[in-house]
């Protein structure tokens, strides 16, 4: 992570940190040398210039054909030549819960912050999402919501534990103008009332009475 939050606040977690920490309780050892990385450094040097050349040469481009290849016929390979026999044989891995591993597809997703709008839309990556007016649970204005991109390409909102109806917009709803100067009455400094309108009669009945008394 070398965005501007990561660089001014240490502690924020990456998506595979928030995974790991956060939902399955297991705790990651940072490697900062290449050194202490060991041998993982030299099997990803490995995987970076051998696999591609191999892939090239089966004529293979797609993601499942390489996902094949991978499994049926490099791997075994690959671990005949550079398995290495463990010291011990013992099994130190911890077992998934029940719970667990029904919320895996929402573990290993991406996960983002977003907020409701007033009209109950969300906006994520330039798609617009209006949210169902019947939900499992109530959602309020300004509400601060869980975005879920999951690996089979699906997306879905978390509030509170509960997983939000929604359907994705053609484009974002577009403001109203509404043109607010048909109410205002222009002023006119040219404009002079007739002779017979009342402001002027009442005007014209004072000056005769002026003009009376001085007589």
């Amino acid at each position: 992570m070398n965005h501007k939050l990561a660089k001014e606040n240490p502690d924020t977690l990456t998506q595979f940190e928030r995974a790991m920490k956060n939902d399955l309780n297991i705790e990651i050892i940072h490697a900062h040398s290449p050194q202490a990385k060991g041998r993982v450094e030299k099997l990803f040097k490995t995987l970076q210039d051998r696999l591609i050349k191999e892939l090239r040469l089966n004529n293979i481009s797609t993601i499942k054909e390489a996902n094949r290849f991978l499994e049926e016929e490099f791997f075994p390979k690959f671990n005949a030549k550079f398995m290495v026999e463990p010291r011990t044989k013992a099994n130190l891995h911890k077992e998934l819960t029940k719970r667990e591993k029904s919320r895996l597809d929402s573990i290993f997703s991406g996960q983002y912050k977003r907020v409701v709008r007033n009209d109950f839309t969300i906006d994520h990556k330039k798609n617009c999402y209006q949210l169902d007016k019947i939900q499992p649970v109530t959602i309020c204005k300004r509400d601060i919501v869980t975005v879920e991109e999951r690996m089979d390409q699906t997306i879905q909102f978390r509030l509170r534990g509960k997983y939000l109806n929604y359907k994705l917009l053609p484009e974002k709803p577009k403001k109203i103008n509404v043109d607010k100067t048909q109410w205002v009455i222009v002023a006119n400094s040219n404009y002079k009332p007739p002779v017979d309108h009342p402001w002027r009669k009442t005007a014209k009945l004072e000056y005769l009475k002026k003009l009376t008394k001085v007589s």
